[in-house]
């Protein structure tokens, strides 16, 4: 059984089909001598699966469209065969060649950063274009989107001012690529795509990756590609290598939870904490500096100089724990990051994918917990239904007392204050310790969940 004690020891096996095909290393792809150094310096050796399945189509020059979750490697997917291409063409003229549309500047400026990795021997150039800078940056923005770079990487809105103006020629432009295409839709940037789209050349290659694969995101492939190839892969499911687990809380025993579950963690470099709002983003914030933890919080609230700062410290671990909205659920490429804890459920099952993401990245191992209040239970529901596999219940610490019964498909009235050890009073038959099995698991006189005579689960039914 996972327990509070032992959740940060277990290990997982990832069982996957990739697993069983023969292995092959980026050098069976035939990269270009520039492109192989650079791999070889950043100590990558085998291609992920849908670099193994898109890279190929890419360099065959076929159109795509590939939905792969986050965290698969999807950005050096359709990155790799483009600088293959521009590499192998080192008298090409200087002007736009690539565009790479991103939902938000984090984003692009994540995949700028790939590009001066994976193109350091090339000489190819790039440019990330995104709002939320200073008049210097914009005036830097104009002068190299006039006199060209061999990719762009741009947020939509900002890209489009840019273009109103007159003085970007995408006239020339060979690749056409929509990054996290769902999400710009979810965030009401179809029009903006479409009159973007309508600028450039109706010969070119033209790839769509998106995390998701709704009906207008099948729509809008119609509109813009052609003929391509598709790629799927592991929609809508967490890593094999993410260990999930979960807490049934009420309100107001998750901020105590929460700093019991960091505590002592010293040997954890990286801890990503998530909240739907950015007033949670900031009580969180404030209640852990308090308790002398080194966090720092991410927002939309924040300008541009301030995030990038906050993102660079929490790379470097000069700060060990990161307290965020969903603007990091998607794109962000950090590394290596311990543990990711929810603190609320997402509002969208999808969404949770993207948050546990973090963790476990490509082929590395990680733990996701959730804390779940009684009003979240039925959109945890819902996030089971669409991982189709159960999360398991972590029992409480006894320090903290009761918790609610797992009943996500009871209806439930306003509030969710309780009594107990975690609040004042209330039903001390189970206090999400282990005596008799009380605290979770199965099978046995289970008073927590599970199998056997199952006689409730700690807290008052409301």
């Amino acid at each position: 059984m996972v327990t509070s004690k032992n959740y940060k020891s277990l290990e997982v096996t990832p069982d996957t089909p990739e697993n069983s095909e023969k292995e092959i290393t980026f050098s069976d792809l035939n990269f270009e001598s520039s492109i192989e150094e650079a791999l070889d310096a950043m100590g990558f050796e085998s291609p992920t699966p849908i670099q193994k399945q898109a890279i190929p189509k890419i360099l065959a020059g076929k159109d795509l469209i590939a939905c792969a979750q986050t965290g698969t490697g999807k950005t050096a997917a359709f990155l790799l065969p483009v600088l293959n291409k521009l590499a192998a063409n080192p008298d090409r003229p200087f002007e736009i060649n690539t565009l790479v549309i991103a939902p938000t500047r984090e984003l692009a400026l994540q995949i700028d950063q790939q590009v001066e990795g994976f193109a350091y021997f090339t000489g190819v150039s790039s440019l990330p274009v995104y709002g939320g800078g200073t008049s210097n940056s914009w005036d830097q923005q104009k002068k190299a989107l006039t006199k060209g770079a061999d990719i762009i990487i741009a947020t939509p809105g900002r890209f489009i001012s840019h273009l109103n103006l007159g003085y970007v020629k995408l006239d020339k432009v060979q690749h056409l690529i929509l990054d996290e295409a769902d999400r710009m839709l979810d965030m009401g940037f179809f029009d903006d795509i479409m009159t973007i789209v309508n600028k450039l050349p109706k010969k070119r290659q033209t790839l769509l990756f998106s995390a998701t694969m709704p009906p207008r995101i099948r729509d809008l492939s119609k509109k813009l590609l052609v003929d391509p190839d598709k790629i799927s892969l592991a929609i809508s499911k967490p890593a094999a290598g993410v260990l999930q687990g979960a807490y049934l809380t009420y309100d107001n025993q998750k901020v105590p939870l929460l700093e019991h579950l960091i505590s002592g963690k010293e040997n954890y470099k990286s801890i990503l904490i998530f909240s739907s709002t950015k007033r949670m983003v900031r009580e969180i914030t404030s209640s852990l500096k308090r308790k002398k933890f080194r966090v720092r919080e991410i927002s939309s609230d924040l300008d541009q100089k301030d995030r990038e700062q906050a993102l660079l410290d929490f790379r470097t671990h000069e700060t060990q724990i990161l307290v965020a909205t969903d603007i990091l659920a998607r794109g962000i490429d950090i590394k290596n990051i311990n543990l990711v804890i929810n603190y609320d459920v997402p509002n969208d099952a999808e969404d949770y994918v993207h948050r546990i993401g973090r963790t476990a990245r490509a082929d590395t191992t990680g733990v996701a917990l959730t804390l779940i209040s009684q009003k979240d239970q039925r959109r945890f529901k819902d996030i089971e239904d669409l991982i189709e596999m159960e999360v398991k219940k972590i029992p409480l610490p006894d320090f903290l007392g009761e918790a609610p019964l797992y009943e996500p498909h009871k209806r439930r009235s306003s509030g969710g204050g309780h009594k107990g050890r975690g609040g004042k009073g209330g039903n001390r038959n189970n206090r999400g310790g282990n005596r008799n099995n009380r605290g979770g698991g199965g099978g046995g006189n289970n008073r927590g969940g599970g199998g056997g005579n199952n006689r409730g689960g700690g807290g008052n039914r409301r």
